[in-house]
């Protein structure tokens, strides 16, 4: 068996013991590895990105803010952990829509990093997911939000990744959640 080395301070464990787990402080799993701005892990010793704090309470317009502006830094993955924030921790009513935007976001991350099939098939679950909500709330721009549009770019984006069969730049090709600005 191979050599393991542990961080008492944080709980996590790296090495290259087969079938050993990154914990957190409370022994939960946590992959500790470094990520890429697409949230693929890197090699343990690899500079990655900043991760995303999870469990985030955030004002609903916090949200969309702080997601418009990973998602235009090419880092969909990131805004998903801020939607999927919103989605726990947000009022019942609101969980569909939260829901819907991460989609959206592991959509464009997944077709960002060149799957095809995952990235259209999120993408088109998140369109269907935020038009759902709107049509069952009447509500159709929450927090400035225009979710018709945001489910047309996500059509859109499904088709084009399909037609392409490549990756797209995340950044380049990232919702306006409020609409042209």
């Amino acid at each position: 068996m191979g050599d393991t080395t542990s961080d008492a301070t944080s709980g996590t464990t790296s090495g290259d013991t087969a079938g050993a787990r990154d914990r957190d402080g409370e022994g939960r799993a946590r992959n500790a590895r470094p990520r890429d701005g697409l949230g693929r892990p890197l090699p343990y010793d690899a500079d990655g990105v900043a991760r995303q704090p999870e469990g985030v309470v955030r004002a609903p317009e916090d949200t969309v803010v702080e997601a418009q502006a990973l998602l235009d830094e090419g880092k969909p993955f990131h805004a998903h952990e801020v939607f999927e924030d919103a989605w726990k921790s947000g009022p019942d009513e609101e969980r569909a829509l939260w829901r819907g935007l991460a989609q959206l976001a592991v959509g464009l991350t997944h077709a960002a990093r060149g799957n095809v099939t995952g990235g259209a098939r999120l993408l088109r679950r998140g369109a269907g997911g935020v038009e759902e909500w709107a049509a069952l709330t009447g509500r159709e721009r929450p927090y400035g939000m225009d979710l018709a549009g945001v489910a047309a770019w996500a059509r859109g984006l499904g088709d084009d990744v399909e037609r392409g069969g490549g990756s797209v730049d995340a950044g380049a090709r990232a919702p306006r959640l409020r609409g042209t600005s």
